[in-house]
């Protein structure tokens, strides 16, 4: 409580008194100087001298100058003059007391001095009845009062604080006190003991709505998303009732009325019951209204389109529902299908369109649409902003607004999305910034926000026949080839010009290893975007060591392979007839037996303009060397001796997701073509050791946003292998494995496609289950619903739930798309810039894979470095 002292009153009772108060003070005995006073006759000094006390933490000349008082003034003792300095000093919020005394009288000259009771600053918090990690949370609540002076308008806003962050949970019936103790120790600090006593959660027993006759019940009450009643089955949406949501449910409710065409809806009244100390009943009074329907639409003030162009463009007619909401998307919210990019994508930035109501009859509205066009606007320059690593030709070349072109609406919103896309900016950062000039002309301002591109890949796994393997590489997705020769610009590689380059090695000792450099160039000659790459990579083998390592690290696991499997392989003679003689020869045979390969392909692809510029092409040329010795053909199949693979491969695509980490909206399609030449029909040697084949790859996905966080995404993959010699098999290279997560493409010894399948285990239909040699055609089809936690592009996280099924088949007389293993499950993501994209999925299987064990199933699949394809 403040104490503030009047020091000089011109009342009787104010001489009385003042024998004990002497200018304000607190019953302290008067100085001779004031005993000299007369206090019936105010008399009129000159202060010759301001001195102030008690002051341990503020500087006195400060609190002098505040008080208003100054040597050389001349006042009346008593006087106003007095007590107005001890009100400016009290009112700074910063003193508990404040006294004026006079030191000394000489003649018509005074002395004071300013007595300050200063108060305490706040140095810590300590809580009583909550446990320590919410103490934690409180604390990161009211942090910023620290160290602040305590005033009671700080303990009220702590109190409040804390009483907001409860009934937020749910704990409406929240007591809290607060008491403060000073520490001596610590000067002019004290700590705040802060008693809370949270009670129970307050939930809501029953909903009731009252005069509602055109909506269903149990759908208004699913709109209200943070207000539900108690239900025993209710888990995930809890029934508490929190004030705040209660409030947003309220506004949520007229929207959904409004979105009706009940435009005059409104909530007459709405009641919050008290049940018991546990629950409230919560009551609304609707007034309806009735249901309006557009009539006619007339535009006025438009000159560039006529009436029946903008009315097909708006896409309302008459009778439709009167939709406020839809009608604002329809003006201003469709990027390239709304009425303002009609105009503003032909340069008309300055258009605005304002609707009225001109007429209501009965249940129908009269719209009139009042266009001002404006001129159109070219652009003058175009600013990138927050580039920090990324050169500006990497941003600039991405952009399709150009100066010298007119505005355009659309070009702006497709430039956003191309340069979240490569991959180097936040997407949730990227904020394009019209700048209309004076002359009639605009800048647009683009700000971005660099974010880790860079990949780093240190794990280790096991890959089913291989074993434990591990794996290092690295990618340096924005890399400047250029700039190798300037060693500054080594942090820790050239970066900036946004070509890619990457190395990686997997190893499982000397059974097996795998290396592989690539580089890519998205803009070869920096003025098309043209993309060049080149690939080269290397894998060694050895799977007689491979299965010795795994038996030996795992006898019960591998115990049917033995020492006898390479000799055993390729002569069918069993180990146990064999001299020691002829058991040594066979084990370094069987060391000696390998699948190497070394591939190098090269690949150009362009953007195409037609049917539009989502399209992309591509080709390759691959060359791929293949040796194999000591496997004997029954293994997978594969001939023995060198195999050449020269395949022409093309790749037709069109991307248009908005966002390559967390899509909401967009789709993607990719149709591959692997074609070798057609040795057989060519030469009519089947038995040729140059590998003959023509492949076929078809990718799909669709995004679409439900609501603004929760996306629905479908995808199919489809694959086909055939030969183009009906008297000759189909290749034993290239073909398809399914099931499992699908990361153990780069663990495979052969050229193979790994295709995912959640809930069932790695490869488990094709060369590792089922299907002996691989397969020559797959499908697979996936629904997902995704839901983000976290769009932070340092780690963007979001959860999903998802159902797929596939199938893969030996041969196409067994060929059924509709025959499919199917499995459902939930998972998360994980997306860090150093890593790339993290998942794990627990998957159910709904059918059996015949033959092997466990039926095939595997609840739990991970994933690093891809989406599972």
């Amino acid at each position: 409580m403040k104490k503030y002292s009047f020091l000089f009153c011109l009342t009787l009772l104010s001489f009385i008194t003042q024998a004990q108060l002497r200018f304000g003070g607190m019953g302290r005995p008067a100085t001779p100087a004031q005993a000299e006073l007369n206090y019936a006759s105010p008399q009129e000094y000159e202060i010759a001298d301001i001195v102030v006390s008690g002051s341990k933490f503020y500087d006195g000349n400060s609190m002098i100058t505040l008080s208003g008082l100054r040597v050389g003034d001349k006042i009346k003792v008593p006087g106003d003059a007095i007590s107005s300095a001890i009100k400016k000093l009290m009112d700074q919020g910063i003193l508990e007391e404040v006294e004026v005394q006079a030191a000394k009288i000489e003649g018509n000259k005074i002395w004071l001095v300013i007595q300050l009771k200063e108060r305490p600053r706040l140095f810590r918090i300590e809580y009583n009845g909550i446990r320590k990690g919410e103490q934690e949370t409180l604390s990161d609540k009211i942090k910023t009062y620290k160290g602040k002076i305590i005033t009671a308008t700080v303990k009220k806003n702590i109190e409040l604080a804390i009483k907001k962050h409860y009934q937020e949970k749910g704990y409406l019936n929240v007591g809290i006190k607060i008491a403060e103790r000073t520490d001596t120790l610590r000067g002019n600090n004290a700590t705040m003991k802060i008693y809370i006593k949270k009670g129970d959660k307050v939930k809501i027993s029953k909903i009731e709505f009252d005069g509602v006759s055109e909506m269903k019940l149990s759908t208004l009450k699913r709109k209200l998303k943070g207000t539900k009643e108690r239900k025993f089955w209710r888990i995930f949406t809890p029934s508490k009732y929190v004030p705040k949501k209660f409030e947003e449910d309220k506004g949520k409710l007229i929207e959904y009325y409004n979105k009706k065409g009940y435009r005059d809806a409104q909530i007459l009244k709405d009641s919050v019951f008290k049940d018991s100390d546990k629950t409230v009943k919560v009551i609304f009074r609707m007034e309806e209204g009735r249901q309006y329907h557009y009539r006619n639409i007339f535009w006025e003030g438009n000159y560039i389109y006529p009436d029946s162009v903008l009315t097909e463009i708006l896409g309302v007619k008459k009778g439709d529902i009167y939709n406020t909401e839809d009608l604002e998307k329809r003006l201003n919210g469709k990027p390239q299908e709304d009425v303002s990019s009609a105009y503003m994508d032909n340069g008309y930035l300055y258009f605005q369109c304002e609707p009225v109501e001109t007429a209501v009859v009965g249940d129908s509205i009269d719209i009139t649409f009042r266009i001002t066009e404006g001129k159109q606007a070219t652009i003058n320059k175009v600013i990138v902003n927050g580039n920090t690593k990324t050169s500006d030709h990497v941003v600039m070349r991405e952009i399709r607004t150009l100066p010298g072109q007119k505005f355009n609406k659309s070009a702006i919103i497709r430039t956003v999305r191309e340069l979240s896309t490569i991959g180097y900016f936040n997407p949730e950062k990227i904020t394009p910034n019209p700048i209309p000039k004076a002359d009639g002309t605009v800048d647009i301002e683009y700000n971005v926000e660099e974010k880790p591109s860079d990949q780093i890949e240190l794990s280790g796994g096991w890959g089913g026949y291989i074993g434990f393997v591990g794996t290092l590489g690295v990618t340096f997705n924005n890399f400047s080839a250029k700039n190798i020769g300037n060693w500054e610009s080594w942090k820790p590689l050239p970066s900036g010009d946004g070509q890619k380059l990457s190395v990686r090695f997997q190893a499982n000792g000397v059974a097996y290893q795998n290396y592989s450099l690539s580089f890519t160039e998205p803009w070869l000659g920096g003025k098309k975007p043209n993309s060049f790459s080149v690939t080269l990579s290397r894998n060694i083998s050895y799977p007689y060591k491979i299965q010795q390592y795994n038996y030996l690290s795992n006898p019960y696991a591998y115990g049917g392979y033995g020492y006898g499997y390479g000799y055993g392989y390729g002569t069918g003679t069993s180990t146990s007839t064999l001299t020691t003689a002829q058991q040594d020869s066979a084990t370094t045979a069987q060391n000696s037996a390998h699948f190497n390969s070394t591939s190098l392909s090269f690949s150009l692809g362009k953007r195409l303009k037609w049917p539009d510029d989502y399209f992309s092409l591509s080709n390759s040329l691959s060359l791929s060397l293949i040796d194999i010795a000591g496997l004997g053909s029954s293994y997978y199949g594969y001939p023995e001796g060198k195999s050449l693979s020269i395949a022409f491969v093309t790749n037709l695509s069109r991307n248009s997701i908005d966002n390559p980490t967390f899509p909401r909206y967009g789709s993607s399609f990719s149709l591959t073509a692997s074609l070798t030449p057609p040795y057989s029909l060519i030469s009519g040697n089947t038995n040729s050791t140059l590998i003959e084949y023509h492949k076929w790859m078809f990718d799909a996905s669709w995004f679409t946003a439900i609501t603004n966080k929760l996306v629905f995404h479908m995808r199919t993959h489809m694959g086909f292998l055939g030969s183009y010699n009906p008297n000759k098999a189909i290749s034993v290279f290239e073909r398809f494995d399914v099931g499992g997560s699908g990361m153990m493409t780069g663990y495979t010894i052969a050229s193979r496609d790994i295709i995912g399948l959640r809930g069932y285990k790695d490869r488990i239909l094709g060369s590792q289950g089922t299907v002996p040699n691989g397969g020559v055609a797959y499908n697979k089809f996936v629904m997902e619903m995704r839901y983000p936690v976290s769009l932070n592009p340092s780690a963007t996280i979001f959860l999903l739930a998802f159902a797929e099924g596939g199938n893969n088949f030996a041969n196409y007389q067994e060929y059924n798309p509709f025959k499919l293993y199917k499995s459902a499950g939930v998972g998360a993501r994980i997306f860090m810039p150093a890593f790339g994209m993290i998942g794990i999925d627990y998957g159910w299987a709904f059918d059996k894979v015949p033959g092997v064990s466990d039926f095939g199933r595997q609840a739990f699949t991970f994933s690093i470095g891809q989406q599972i394809r």
